[in-house]
């Protein structure tokens, strides 16, 4: 029993981490078409290289960094590469203490470290130099994103106060954003976004259909986001709870959706499918704080006021001049921060206070660590395209070439 149990929790981390891993194609896609067309190629090609980026500064320091022993409850420790997996003896004789691969255990956790590391790519779009975001890439994976894995999934302090984060709200999606608000403050908005008299001029994505397809992915992607985070499924109480999880997940984007949708037909009078999408992500994000606890009903009006926030939010940030061309920010850190709220109030363990302690802990350590970062690459190598780059567009700029050559750049 325990090899089989030991094989199908293995298989089950594999599985789920390769849906997670397919996030990044939903990343890709959404963004790909939430930016203008002449900036197509360099947004692929920033989601394709930074999942390269992330995998290789995990496995030489990050995973070890987030899961090693620390000097302190608040100091991670620091060593290098992977150790030997589990041997068989092992296995048997933990008397099922041992229900995975530690190998599995590795690629479920370095295929987060890249969504947390996708999440930063949408908000500097369209501005932002190439090797100047895989920099940053490189020290996220490395440093910013596993010392605050550490303080909580690591058995860091935020562990030991009890703080609720299922499977990343705070731990990727607060983080992410964190460090994305950090790189969007430093480069500025882009040129022609806001006008002389201070007014946000919207400008429009190049292809809808694929920013929906994007949003499908990213949908299916959090079964094995949130999924995968129950950690096994192999007797009744741990497949129902995978169940649980699954549903919950999937009620709050609808939830979410559907809540965006109305919303923007009531204030703009028209059904903004830009909004839609991202109140499925809302609901999504702010729903993984916690999928287990609540009921679907619960779960679906976390995601119902997710989707009603986040629309606010984007109309907020845009009208503060920050320039968000994705809305990563309102959907990762906004409603991440308002599921971390809301999961102190439904798990029966949770405590807002704690809960509030976590958020702050998450977003100051990420957000400095990471205005160090990008101020250190502005002050050498620069992080933003000359005027002249990013009006004509920063594929031929930075890639030299076209999306789609075919059409007439805009």
């Amino acid at each position: 029993m325990i090899q089989l149990a030991y094989s199908l929790d293995t298989f089950y981390f594999l599985m789920t981490g390769a849906l997670v891993m397919w996030m990044g194609a939903g990343f890709a896609m959404l963004e790909a078409g939430l930016v203008r067309s002449k900036n197509t190629v360099e947004i692929l090609t920033k989601n394709i290289a930074l999942y390269a980026v992330a995998c290789l500064m995990y496995l030489i320091a990050g995973y070890n960094i987030m899961y090693g022993p620390g000097l302190s409850s608040f100091i991670p420790g620091l060593s290098f590469f992977l150790g030997a997996e589990h041997t068989a003896d092992a296995i048997l004789k933990s008397g099922g203490s041992i229900t995975h691969s530690k190998m599995a255990d590795f690629f479920f956790q370095v295929v987060f470290v890249a969504t947390a590391t996708s999440i930063v790519s949408g908000a500097v779009a369209e501005r932002m130099k190439l090797w100047s975001f895989l920099a940053f890439a490189a020290v996220m994976s490395l440093v910013i994103y596993p010392v605050g894995g550490y303080w909580h999934w690591g058995g860091g302090f935020l562990k030991g106060l009890g703080f609720v984060d299922f499977a990343g709200s705070g731990v990727v999606h607060l983080c992410g954003a964190s460090a994305a608000l950090a790189g969007v403050l430093l480069l500025g908005a882009r040129k022609g976004k806001y006008g002389p008299d201070g007014r946000a001029k919207a400008i429009p994505g190049s292809n809808l259909p694929l920013a929906t397809l994007g949003t499908f992915i990213l949908w299916l992607g959090w079964f094995g986001f949130n999924g995968g985070s129950e950690l096994m499924v192999s007797n009744i109480k741990e497949a129902n709870a995978v169940s649980m999880v699954f549903v919950n997940t999937n009620t709050a984007a609808a939830g979410g959706l559907v809540a965006a949708l109305l919303l923007a037909q009531f204030w703009f009078g028209k059904a903004d499918l830009t909004m839609a999408l991202n109140g499925a992500l809302a609901g999504l994000v702010a729903i993984t704080a916690d999928p287990l606890s609540p009921s679907p009903v619960v779960s679906t009006l976390i995601g119902v006021i997710a989707g009603l926030i986040v629309v606010a939010s984007i109309i907020f940030i845009d009208k503060a001049k920050i320039d968000d061309p994705v809305g990563a920010l309102s959907v990762h850190g906004v409603t991440g921060t308002f599921g971390l709220l809301a999961a102190g109030l439904t798990n029966p363990d949770g405590s807002v206070l704690v809960q509030l302690t976590g958020i702050g802990a998450i977003f100051v350590w990420t957000f400095a660590a990471s205005f160090a970062t990008w101020m250190v690459l502005k002050k050498t190598v620069g992080i933003r395209v000359s005027e002249e780059d990013e009006l004509a567009g920063v594929d031929l700029a930075e890639c030299g070439l076209e999306a789609y050559p075919e059409f007439t750049r805009d």
